[in-house]
């Protein structure tokens, strides 16, 4: 089966949908890109399984055409409640631990689903408000923020609703952790509920949903986990003077941007295949370059610093 009854998530599609979800207010939030750039508005959540897949294409979509295109993060609330999915007659939680060992090598992305069995999340909206907080102190940082949430659920099998984890990755993140927690409690609860309204303005029901702008202008929308060349085929056809950044495969250099790469963002990244990867990486380890944490659907590795 490829249709996971749970969140709805089909991996041959590459999206996890959004089944049904609450009344809300219309947004009268507007379109609003950086002038002269391609902005991808890109609804995404913390535990969407299909987002975690779709990583290695962005993070090398950051390097090649970061100087032409912004990433705007936007929360799209998969799981607002079990009450809600239950009213959809959807199954218990622990369902979902078998759904992401289903779709990890799809992907040829590490995915641990104890969490749905040892601690399960109730709804995936405290660490979307926490990154919103993140996101309000400052942008790049957010970015890292759900890198390291992602790595937590996914890789670690933490329970990323606690206070406790949210907190501890907004340290790792680097951020002011009082003034987060202070936006947390408050400020990003508003500014979650307007992505979910733009969110449903703009149609999305599925993530990932990336939405490509200029000038406020909708002209592209590319939907589920797609190859890199889908990605770099709309940025030319939008914007066909677009020049591409070259950037170095070494892998000093890619673990001094991405201090973290599973085998399959290192292998896109490096243009090599996921099994060339996997050996280049295996003789940095042994060269105490980067450190290898084992999981049972494959490998984070970690640049060590000293």
């Amino acid at each position: 089966m490829n249709q996971n009854p749970l969140l709805n998530c089909d991996y041959e599609k590459g999206v996890c949908e959004i089944r049904e979800t609450p009344n809300s207010e219309t947004s009268t939030e507007q379109l609003q890109g950086t002038k002269d750039k391609i902005t991808i508005i890109y609804y995404t959540d913390p535990i969407c399984s299909s987002c975690w897949g779709i990583e290695p294409q962005l993070r090398k979509l950051k390097l090649e055409y970061g100087n032409a295109v912004e990433l705007d993060y936007r929360m799209g609330g998969l799981l607002p409640s079990w009450d809600i999915y239950n009213s959809g007659g959807i199954s218990k939680p622990s369902d979902v631990a078998g759904h992401w060992e289903e779709v990890s090598p799809y992907y040829k992305m590490p995915i641990e689903g104890g969490v749905w069995i040892t601690d399960p999340l109730n709804s995936s909206y405290p660490p979307s408000i926490a990154f919103k907080a993140a996101q309000m102190q400052d942008k790049k940082k957010a970015v890292v923020y759900m890198r390291i949430l992602r790595e937590m659920v996914f890789l670690d099998k933490l329970n990323i609703t606690k206070l406790e984890h949210l907190e501890k990755a907004a340290e790792l993140a680097g951020l002011n952790v009082t003034q987060w927690k202070e936006d947390y409690e408050s400020k990003a609860q508003i500014e979650f509920k307007k992505d979910l309204d733009l969110g449903r303005q703009l149609g999305v029901r599925g993530f990932p949903t990336l939405i490509f702008t200029k000038d406020d202008e909708i002209l592209d929308i590319l939907y589920g986990v797609k190859p890199y060349a889908d990605f770099e085929h709309r940025i030319k056809k939008i914007s066909a003077d677009v020049t591409k950044e070259e950037y170095s495969p070494e892998p000093e250099q890619l673990f001094a941007i991405y201090p973290t790469l599973t085998t399959q963002e290192f292998a896109v990244l490096s243009n090599i295949s996921f099994e060339k990867s996997f050996e280049k990486l295996q003789k940095l380890t042994e060269e105490n370059k980067v450190s290898r944490k084992k999981y049972k659907n494959g490998d984070l590795w970690i640049f060590n610093k000293n």
